[in-house]
């Protein structure tokens, strides 16, 4: 692992970030056959429906890899998150349609996690679990170790981050559900960490652009990517205490409006798709918010090759949902490197605890008897 200079105060989150590499390499490992086997029977159904579910980081992991398992298994699949699911369990939940539910979880312990779960055994006929976590010790994870309908699979011990922020528990739960489920294999966890080794090689490039202290950052992607920009405006959020404005929309979507909240201090990050097509919605968003701010204040990152990418990563023909796995690691450095420029504590930038790494004070309420069938 490279060496971290002395001035870095980046703790286990830079480490966490760093070890995804070999972590990656790890995950593609521990997927036996007895996982291959529990997923492989269900996704034979052609009435399944798949259901990607978690809280936070965890939802949006969900919104990245949906597209491709939706195209990989020619099958519903639907990112729903858990906060969602139980406010408004009818409105996500179908009795009659058989549902696989892969919910994401670092530790598991989250209290909409379990709830999701039972709910879904509740009011769903036909259900199964399939339990993507960094802790066996986690309470998703005992409550469904020993079930016949659900399987847990543990990522490796190391990526249960001890960061405020998720970064190799994250990337290692998507990349589990995209070997189980979707087109990954162990050639493309290869690239995806061969492309993450060489953005780790330019961190002192990100550290740069972080040093210009910006207020605001506005991250744009299509499709997949949205759910990147989602997860990389939430990152910068949490790590720099809310004191940077963050912002994620769709390189389409931002015109209608949500361009409003470009100003003079704004650093925007447009990731371009690696489907040729969708690229050109993404370039001409580059070339627009370049020409009203200036070319600093764009980063455009694409799979090499890409017109208008200064930061080009080796992920072309991966498809966007495991692109976005290696795009992720420049997100994690961006806001790690931007939270020590505020003089933040990465590992703990809420010292006070105004906002914990697993969410306290959530009430679970029953479902009324009238809303059962």
């Amino acid at each position: 692992m490279p060496d971290i200079p002395a001035q870095h105060d980046g703790g286990a989150t830079i480490l966490e970030i760093e070890q995804q590499p070999d972590a990656w390499r790890e995950v593609a490992r521990l997927i036996d056959e007895r996982a291959t086997s529990f997923v492989g029977g269900l996704v034979a159904r052609p009435d399944l429906r798949v259901i990607l579910t978690g809280a936070g980081s965890s939802a949006f992991a969900g919104h990245i890899v949906a597209p491709a398992l939706r195209h990989h298994l020619n099958r519903r699949v639907d990112a729903i998150a858990t906060t969602s699911i139980v406010s408004n369990p009818h409105d996500h939940l179908e009795r009659e349609t058989p549902t696989l539910v892969v919910s994401f979880g670092r530790s598991g312990n989250s209290p909409e996690s379990v709830a999701t779960t039972r709910l879904v055994d509740e009011l769903v006929d036909d259900a199964w679990h399939l339990i993507l976590t960094c802790d066996g010790s986690g309470e998703l994870s005992r409550t469904h170790s020993d079930r016949d309908d659900s399987l847990v699979v543990l990522m490796p011990e190391r990526t249960n981050d001890t960061g405020f922020a998720m970064t190799s528990s994250l990337t290692s739960m998507m990349l589990a559900a995209l070997l189980l489920l979707g087109p990954a294999d162990h050639r493309s966890v290869e690239a995806l960490a061969t492309a993450a080794e060489a953005m780790s090689a330019r961190r002192d490039d990100i550290r740069a652009l972080a040093r210009t202290k910006r207020n605001r950052f506005v991250y744009l992607g299509s499709g997949a990517l949205e759910g990147l920009a989602r997860e990389s405006a939430l990152k910068l959020l949490e790590l720099t205490a809310g004191e940077v404005v963050s912002y994620f929309d769709s390189s389409l979507g931002f015109r209608h409006g949500p361009k409003s909240v470009l100003d003079a201090d704004t650093l925007a990050v447009v990731y371009l798709s690696t489907d040729a097509y969708t690229q050109q919605y993404d370039r001409d968003i580059v070339t627009e918010i370049r020409g009203q701010l200036g070319d600093d204040a764009v980063v455009a990152i694409g799979p090499d090759g890409a017109a208008d990418a200064a930061w080009t990563m080796p992920v072309a023909g991966l498809g966007d949902s495991l692109a976005a796995v290696a795009y992720l690691v420049f997100a994690q450095y961006l806001a790690l490197f931007t939270s020590v420029e505020w003089g933040k504590t990465p590992d703990n930038p809420f010292p006070s605890g105004e906002v914990n790494r697993v969410v306290e004070g959530v009430t679970i309420h029953p479902l009324p008897t009238e809303g059962r069938a």
